[in-house]
C-alpha cells in the first residue's frame, strides 16, 4: 500500500511525533544565554578606528544600540531553525507521524509581528535623531569642496581672492566645524574617512553635503567606499587635522602658485611622478613602484621618446595601451603645468630607456 493509499485509508486525526512536545522553555533558555553572549561580544569587539571627530561618539553609541537589538533577533532565528532541525526531526519509522498544528494561533501571530514592528521603529526614530542632531549647522563652519574623479580627490578650499584653493591633501583645523560638498566628475564615488565615521556618496550632477567637527590631532586615511572602477582600490588620500595656526600658515602656502621643477630634471619628475599618484597605478621601477592599475611603464615607454610620453600624460585618450581602458585622469596637463609636465615626461624617457 502506498502512501496516497495509506492517507486515504486513515481516518480521524493523523498520530503526533512522541518528541513533537518538546520543551519550549529549554529552547528559550538557549536563546536567552546565546544572545547575552552574542551582544557581550558584539560590545567587546573594536569594530572601528580611533574616534577623531564630534560625530563619532553619538555614532558609535548608535552602532551599540544596533547591536544589542538586532543580536537577539539574530540568535532567536539561529536558535529556532538549530533547535527544530535536532529536536524535531523526522526519525526513523516516523514517516507518517505528524507534528502539533499551530495554524491559527492568533496570539503569535500578533506577537511576531508587533515586537518586529516596534523594534523597527523605535531604531528608525532614534537614528533619524542622531544623523538630524550631527548635521545640524553651526556658526565659524568652512566649507571644503571635495570632487572625486578616477582615482584621485582633490579638496577646494575658499581663498581670499575668491579663487579656490586646490590640494591633494585634506587638511582640517582641529575643533572647526566643516561642511564638506561632495562632487564627481565621472562615475559614484563615495567620500568616506573612518576616523570620523561620516561618510556620504559623491555623485555625478549633484551637491552631496555633510558635515564633521575634528577634535582630535593627527593624520587619518580618506577611502572611496564605493567600488568605482579598476583602480578603485587606490583612490586614497589622507586628512590632516591640525592647530587652527598651523592650518592657516598651511593654508597661505597651498594657495602660492606652485614653484617651477628645479632643474627640469630627473630628481623633480621622480617627485613628480609619487606625489601626483602616478605610483598608485603604474609599475616604475626606478620609482619602486609595482601597482598593475595601469599599464607597467617600464615596458609601455621603453620605445616611446619624449614627445609622446608627454602627449600621452596631457592627453591619456590619444593612445590607450593594449589590454587597458581609458581611465587616467585628463586634467593632469593642468595639474602639473607646462614645466611639471616636460620634467616628468623627460625623467620617465630617462628612466625607462635604462634596460
Amino acid at each position: 500500500m502506498g502512501l496516497e493509499e495509506r492517507s486515504l485509508a486513515q481516518t480521524g486525526p493523523r498520530p503526533e511525533r512522541p518528541h513533537a512536545h518538546a520543551d519550549w522553555k529549554q529552547m528559550l533558555g538557549i536563546g536567552i544565554v546565546a544572545s547575552i553572549l552574542g551582544i557581550a561580544a558584539g560590545l567587546l569587539i573594536d569594530w572601528f578606528p580611533v574616534a577623531a571627530s564630534e560625530e563619532a561618539k553619538p555614532i558609535d553609541t548608535l552602532w551599540d544600540v544596533l547591536i544589542i537589538a538586532s543580536v537577539p533577533v539574530f540568535v532567536g532565528v539561529s536558535v529556532v531553525v538549530v533547535f527544530s532541525v535536532i529536536k524535531f526531526r523526522m526519525r526513523p519509522g516516523e514517516e507518517e507521524l505528524d507534528g502539533p498544528p499551530i495554524h491559527g494561533n492568533t496570539r503569535l501571530e500578533v506577537v511576531w509581528t508587533a515586537i518586529p514592528a516596534i523594534l523597527l521603529v523605535g531604531l528608525c526614530t532614534y537614528a533619524f535623531i542622531v544623523l538630524t542632531d550631527v548635521e545640524k549647522a553651526q556658526a565659524n563652519t568652512m566649507e571644503v569642496r571635495v570632487v572625486g574623479e578616477q582615482f584621485a580627490w582633490t579638496f577646494y578650499y575658499p581663498g581670499e581672492d575668491g579663487k579656490e584653493i586646490a590640494t591633494r591633501e585634506l587638511h582640517l583645523p582641529i575643533n572647526r566645524p566643516i561642511k564638506f560638498t561632495l562632487q564627481a566628475k565621472d562615475v559614484l564615488h563615495d567620500f568616506w574617512i573612518p576616523a570620523f565615521r561620516m561618510k556620504k556618496d559623491a555623485v555625478p550632477g549633484l551637491d552631496v553635503t555633510y558635515r564633521v567637527t575634528p577634535n582630535r590631532l593627527g593624520e587619518y586615511p580618506i577611502v572611496c567606499a564605493e567600488l568605482c572602477g579598476l583602480g578603485h582600490a587606490t583612490m586614497r588620500a589622507k586628512a590632516v587635522v591640525t592647530s587652527e595656526a598651523e592650518f592657516t600658515s598651511w593654508l597661505q602656502e597651498a594657495a602660492k602658485p606652485p614653484a617651477p621643477p628645479a632643474g627640469g630634471g630627473g630628481n623633480s619628475g621622480k617627485a613628480l611622478f609619487t606625489s601626483n599618484g602616478c605610483s598608485g597605478c603604474h609599475t616604475l621601477a626606478d620609482a619602486g613602484s609595482n601597482a598593475t592599475v595601469g599599464p607597467n611603464l617600464d615596458k609601455v615607454l621603453a620605445d616611446k621618446d619624449e614627445a609622446f610620453i608627454k602627449t600621452s600624460i596631457e592627453d591619456p585618450s590619444a593612445e590607450i595601451a593594449d589590454g587597458y581602458s581609458d581611465t587616467m585622469p585628463k586634467d593632469y596637463g593642468q595639474r602639473l603645468g607646462e614645466d611639471g609636465v616636460d620634467a616628468l615626461a623627460k625623467y620617465l624617457s630617462e628612466v625607462t630607456k635604462g634596460g
